[in-house]
């Protein structure tokens, strides 16, 4: 019997938080060596496994896993959450790209300068709710189905609830004008392994708070310039 899949990555979301969901919907127990200097990433680099020297890298199957698009790709393809035909796919890879540039403006938010949070903030929430959300309350509403591609759960869906629920900790009830959206995470949020995964204690990490974003940059050396580069 092959061994749990194991997580190598920091302690936070990042992108790794995303292949940590999508186990949690297919019900997979894994493991997780989580960086905590940069000495600890550097002697890791040093084994030899690591495609491109960066993380997030998933050990399963007898692979060394990287690229948090492929890893995602293998794992909603092996626990059939990545549709049952070409065309499920493409409509799912579609959904999940735009969840992506979401997901990727809330998680170089925290990175902000003093000055430029509130902007910031407010272009996230406009994009969410202008740009975003409303293509998957109308996707819903069209077919009348359980989730984004008819009613069977699918990678979609996971990455759905996931950027949901990362909105919603910038801004409580921001679902508010979305009736549909508001059903689909209530019952997603039922489903029993994302219902543990949501449980306190649970693999699930928390937004990173100041004293956690130093230590990722230590880590893995982030330049703080570059950062804000790429938020500009």
């Amino acid at each position: 019997m092959a061994g749990k899949p194991k997580l190598y990555y920091f302690n936070g979301r990042g992108r790794m938080e995303s292949v940590r969901w999508l186990l949690a919907a297919a019900d997979v127990e894994y493991e997780e060596e989580l960086f905590e200097t940069a000495e600890d990433f550097e002697n890791f680099v040093k084994r030899g496994k690591l495609m491109y020297q960066q993380v997030p890298m998933v050990e399963m199957d007898g692979m060394y896993l990287v690229q948090s698009r492929a890893i995602l790709k293998y794992i909603a393809t092996k626990y059939n959450l990545y549709g049952k035909d070409l065309k499920e796919k493409a409509l799912i890879d579609m959904y999940v790209e735009g969840m992506r540039d979401l997901n990727d403006m809330i998680m170089l938010y925290p990175f902000s300068l003093p000055e430029e949070k509130q902007k910031n903030m407010d272009y996230i929430l406009e994009r969410a709710t202008e740009r975003f959300f409303p293509v998957y309350e109308k996707a819903l509403k069209d077919h009348g189905k359980n989730y984004l591609i008819g009613n069977q759960l699918s990678w979609a869906d996971v990455q759905l609830i996931e950027v949901i629920l990362m909105v919603e900790e910038l801004k409580p009830g921001i679902l508010s004008a979305f009736p549909k959206l508001q059903e689909f995470k209530a019952k997603v949020s039922k489903l029993p392994g994302i219902q543990k995964f949501l449980q306190p204690g649970s693999q699930r990490k928390m937004k990173l708070d100041g004293e956690e974003m130093e230590a990722v940059k230590k880590v893995f050396k982030i330049d703080k310039n570059l950062i804000l580069k790429h938020m500009s």
